[in-house]
């Protein structure tokens, strides 16, 4: 490890000069905000700038018309219980999903209870989590999935049924003029949620921006990261109005730029990022204008995606709560962009490949050949064929109630692998230096919704000597009751912790 960036750690707080700050977190996006507030209640004496290309906060991944907003708990999202050859159905990814939501919630309730977060109903609400399939094959894949999930703590309360009278009661507005001999079946677990993760990281932000150590900096654009001979980070940053630049030093420097973070670790020339490349998949919803059709589906219904489907493109009716309003979308429709944010550059793709990860990047491809060939099928669809997806949801579904919202940029993981060359890593990936002194986060969901588990292990491991300390451990503690637990292994424990979320962040 690096000893002056020890050195130079210990004396953190210090009254920060000019261009001159602890941390630099680089993008105002629900993970900036999320390591932020953490590094604020776990060391309030840390100096703290945020830097964000745009003029404004959570625009890109974070903003509510971008992200899916389900709180991924994997209560629905058939794609992290994926069938194994046999027929079983492996379920490991989804109880550990539903550990970290978990987490999460404890952590925002804590700041509701603080008063940190002062009205939690403008970011989360409760609204029920299904799964629906259709034809017999499905129906017996999750048949297999739910009865082996309900015996599992963070599952009880789960509810299965294939009865088209319960459906009717459940969806109607998916059993409107559906037929009746086709076979149909979901499950139901009533405390899903709709997360808002533009609110909630506006909150986070704004009350930051309330503290003396802490600055937000926008139209911000990070041209170069640079490691100085002390140790620590040159940051160097040109005004996206003026065109004025700035160089910023900072001690350690998390990367939370959503598609553009690979890019930057890049730039930082750490060994770690070397093999890793990017792909970036696009994506547009059908979004509801009929409030009548709206206000008849209550849930998030999702499917199962399609061969070669991106996780992201797993197809949702999904019931969202938007600047106070109920919502109706469906979708994602993935496409292909060689942007990496929405607001990105056509050459960020080509900027991105380098001699260290142009194999893993061209092997990731050969191996996907199905991806490639449903993006190019998605593209390519007119208004009509996105109805017809619809129509398998909804079968009264007429086009003139629907209008395309475009979504966010994502950019999945490409990284080595000794077997096949390279792979396509559908998931969120932290890389960190040796010393800990950088670290981004690359990848997508589950993204948001584990957002705060992920930044207390990256806490554990870029602050290791802060992380075993006494203080800090009993800090987390009251942070996260749970923190440490196995939720799933310990009915008596998780129930008291979900009560107290849900009392805290006013879930009925």
């Amino acid at each position: 490890m690096n000893v002056n960036f020890v050195r130079n750690f210990e004396t953190m707080g210090k009254k920060a000069k000019n261009s001159e700050v602890d941390v630099v977190l680089i993008g105002a996006g629900i993970m900036s905000a999320t390591l932020g507030t953490l590094i604020n209640e776990l060391s309030p004496d840390i100096n703290i700038e945020i830097i964000e290309r745009l003029d404004v906060v959570a625009a890109e991944s974070s903003d509510a018309w971008n992200n899916a907003g389900t709180g991924h708990s994997a209560l629905c999202e058939l794609n992290y219980t994926p069938e194994q050859p046999d027929g079983s159905v492996k379920i490991d990814k989804a109880i550990n999903i539903a550990e970290q939501f978990e987490i999460s919630k404890q952590f925002w309730a804590y700041l509701v209870e603080k008063g940190i977060l002062k009205n939690p109903t403008e970011f989360i609400r409760q609204v029920p989590h299904m799964s629906a399939v259709f034809g017999e094959k499905d129906v017996k894949f999750l048949r297999t999935r739910y009865n082996a999930m309900e015996k599992e703590n963070l599952f009880k309360g789960m509810v299965y049924t294939e009865d088209k009278s319960v459906l009717k009661e459940w969806i109607p507005l998916m059993m409107e003029d559906r037929a009746h001999h086709e076979p149909m079946a979901a499950t139901r677990m009533d405390i899903g949620t709709d997360v808002n993760f533009g609110t909630l990281t506006r909150d986070l932000v704004g009350y930051l921006q309330t503290k003396d150590n802490i600055t937000l900096s926008l139209n911000q654009e990070v041209r170069d990261i640079e490691r100085e001979d002390d140790g620590r980070w040159e940051v160097e940053t040109k005004d996206m109005n003026t065109g004025d630049k700035r160089k910023i030093k900072a001690r350690f420097v998390f990367i939370g730029a959503g598609g553009r973070s690979l890019l930057l670790l890049e730039k930082s020339g750490i060994p770690e990022a070397k093999g890793y490349g990017g792909f970036p998949v696009g994506g547009q919803w059908l979004r509801c204008t009929n409030k009548e059709i709206i206000e008849k589906h209550h849930a998030k219904v999702y499917g199962k995606a399609s061969v070669g489907a991106p996780p992201m493109s797993v197809p949702h009716l999904d019931t969202r709560y938007i600047d106070g309003e109920q919502a109706l979308l469906f979708g994602p429709y993935a496409g292909f962009s060689t942007k990496f944010l929405k607001k990105g550059s056509y050459f960020d793709l080509p900027a991105s490949i380098k001699l260290s990860n142009i194999k893993p990047m061209i092997s990731a491809g050969l191996h996907n050949l199905d991806l490639t060939k449903y993006l190019i099928t998605e593209v390519m669809k007119s208004p009509s064929d996105k109805l017809d997806a619809l129509k398998q949801f909804m079968p009264t579904a007429k086009l003139k109630d629907w209008k395309v919202e475009v979504a966010g940029q994502r950019v999945q993981v490409i990284k080595k692998d000794p077997k096949h060359g390279g792979i396509l890593e559908f998931g969120t990936e932290v890389v960190s230096s040796g010393d800990g002194s950088i670290a981004a986060l690359l990848g997508a969901s589950p993204g948001a919704s584990t957002s705060v588990p992920i930044m207390i292990n990256l806490l554990k491991r870029c602050f290791p000597e802060r992380a075993k300390s006494d203080e800090y451990r009993k800090k987390l503690r009251e942070l996260i009751p749970s923190w440490g637990k196995n939720l799933n292994d310990d009915p008596t424990l998780c129930e008291e912790v979900r009560r107290r979320s849900s009392e805290a962040l006013q879930l009925a």
